[in-house]
This record gives C-alpha cells, sequence and structure tokens, in this order.
C-alpha cells in the first residue's frame, strides 16, 4: 500500500533527492549549530546544521541563514527535513526562536503526513533543538538563564521503556503530554517506541503504564483485560465461540494496527482449538520475513493476551 502524500511532500522529497537548486539535502562545514536524532539501527537518523549570520555584540540576535540536512530515511523523513530548512531560512529565525518550530508546524507546511509518518517531523523539530543547544555552547549562551533546559540527556539518563529503539522513559514521558499521545499506536506512530517487538506496550512500567499515569486509567484497556491471565479456570470452560471472540478482539485492537501502518494486515481464515489459521495481506502478503512476523508478532501477542497454547498457522 503506498503512502497518501500531499503534493507538497511529494514535490519537496523529489525536489532533494534530484539535488534541485534550492534543495537543502547536505551538511554545513564548521556549522554553527549542529544536532543529531534518531539511529540508523533505529531505520531514521538525521543530521541537522544551521549556519548564522553573527551579531557583533549579542548572540542572541544571531539570524539563521542556512540550513542543511543528511537524514537515513524515507520520503517522509527527507520532506520533513526540507520544510525544516525551509522554514527556518524563510522565517530568519534567531536559534532561540527557532525553537518555538514544532513538530506540526512542519506537518502544516507539508500540508499533511500520514499518521503512521508523524515520527519524521518528531525527528525534524528534536534534532532543531539539539542543534540550538550546541549554538549556544559555541556561542556562549547560557540558556539555564533563560530558563530554557537542554532535554537531550533524557536518553541517556532514563530507564530505557522500549529496548528495540532505545527510548527512555522521561523521553516518553514528555512527548505524551506536549504530543496528547493517548494510544500506544499514537506513541508509536509519534516516536517509534514499541513499534518493534511490542513487549514494552503492556510490561510493569510499560507505555500503558506511563499513558494511564499521564491521562488516569481512562485510557488504558478494561480491568478485565488487565486482570486476565491465560490459562484461568474462567478462560478455559469458555465456548469455541467465546474464544473466537477473544482472539478477533486482540487481533483488531493490538496486533491489525501495527501491520497496517507498514501497508499490511492480517485476516482469521479458521480457528481449530487452539491453531489459529491465518493470511497475511497487503505489503505483510509478499514479504519474505511473512512467517517470522507470524511467530514472534501475531502468535507472540495471542499467547500473552489470550492464551499461551496459542499457535497461529499461516495460510
Amino acid at each position: 500500500m503506498a503512502w497518501e502524500y500531499s503534493a507538497k511532500t511529494r514535490k519537496l522529497f523529489l525536489d532533494a533527492v534530484q539535488g534541485k537548486p534550492g534543495t537543502h539535502l547536505g551538511e554545513i562545514e564548521d556549522p554553527d549549530g549542529l544536532g543529531e536524532h534518531g539511529s540508523i539501527a533505529c531505520g531514521d537518523a538525521l543530521r541537522f546544521t544551521f549556519r548564522v549570520e553573527r551579531h557583533p555584540t549579542d548572540p542572541l540576535k544571531d539570524r539563521i541563514v542556512e540550513a542543511r540536512y543528511l537524514t537515513f530515511g524515507c520520503t517522509s523523513a527527507i520532506a520533513s527535513s526540507e520544510a525544516l530548512c525551509e522554514i527556518i531560512e524563510q522565517g530568519r529565525y534567531t536559534p532561540i526562536e527557532a525553537l518555538k518550530i514544532t513538530n506540526d508546524d512542519i506537518v502544516k507546511f507539508l500540508e499533511g503526513l500520514p499518521e503512521q509518518k508523524i515520527h519524521c517531523s518528531v525527528m525534524g523539530a528534536e534534532a532543531l533543538e539539539a542543534a540550538v543547544f550546541y549554538w549556544a555552547r559555541k556561542r556562549g549562551v547560557d540558556l539555564d538563564h533563560l530558563g530554557l533546559r537542554h532535554r537531550q540527556e533524557e536518553q541517556e539518563e532514563g530507564r530505557i521503556v522500549c529496548e528495540c529503539f532505545s527510548v527512555s522513559e522521561p523521553y516518553i514521558r514528555r512527548k505524551i503530554k506536549e504530543l496528547n499521545l493517548r494510544t500506544i499506536p499514537e506513541i508509536t506512530n509519534a516516536i517509534k517506541a514499541g513499534g518493534a517487538c511490542m513487549s514494552c506496550h503492556h510490561a510493569p512500567g510499560g507505555l500503558q503504564d506511563l499513558l494511564d499515569e499521564a491521562w488516569g486509567t481512562a485510557g488504558g484497556p478494561p480491568p478485565q483485560d488487565r486482570e486476565e491471565t491465560p490459562g484461568t479456570s474462567a478462560q478455559r470452560e469458555e465456548s469455541p465461540f467465546q474464544f473466537a471472540k477473544r482472539v478477533e478482539a486482540v487481533l483488531g485492537q493490538y496486533i491489525r494496527p501495527l501491520l497496517q501502518k507498514d501497508g499490511g494486515d492480517v485476516e482469521i481464515v479458521d480457528i481449530k482449538d487452539k491453531l489459529v489459521y491465518c493470511a497475511l495481506k497487503g505489503a505483510c502478503a509478499g514479504c519474505a520475513g511473512a512467517q517470522q512476523t507470524l511467530k514472534t508478532m501475531v502468535e507472540k501477542i495471542l499467547k500473552e493476551r489470550v492464551d499461551e497454547g496459542i499457535r497461529v498457522i499461516q495460510i
């Protein structure tokens, strides 16, 4: 399934990869500002640099006149980086003023992004913040005195919640509030946490617990869903119909949204005892790792959320 990008997003991406004049793919030598976010291991990484026109007496009046980026990422990552550079250069912001640019500003400039690609705009905003703090150190600006605190240390100092993408608890807590994230899929779309093995979704201190602490228990799963454990007497006595309904509910709530964000899907073909026969759809159907997806994701979640005796069979 192809992502539905706006005409402006497509144009910015194509112009950048073709190296057309006025685009910003590249790096400034000896930059005044330098910031990085993400990692190649996670599939997305951005290195952002800028150059200022220095004020002769007051660094706070420096103006950003040139911005460049290097990115390891998709169409959205490149277009979001282009958008960030254009916003900054057109606005002739001071570095402090540039801190007001949010991922929402980038998305609006692009005339929208698919929900599953919002994390690309967040990556740009985070790299910009890191670059401004680099500029401040280089120019001797005391940002603490201005009430500004660098938050990049969150990733090193905080407990890691999502091991797959090395995302820390303080960072997740901040982004839940900043971006008004209310569900686990929204967290994954915005910052990628929970988008791989998913073991952090409902682990103690995991994504759902952080959501519940941020917004109260209304955003979490119903109490009976939290208290059920595989193999209880109530589950053993349920009818085949009830068992199938629980499998379908978990599939719809936890599994299908994760597959759909990458253009795939899954369908239950049949259920016999604890054998769940599934067919992968969309982008997942022709994927070389289809069997691995069924075992490490679909079957794993069904075992955890429904019954540990479940086996998933590919059709």
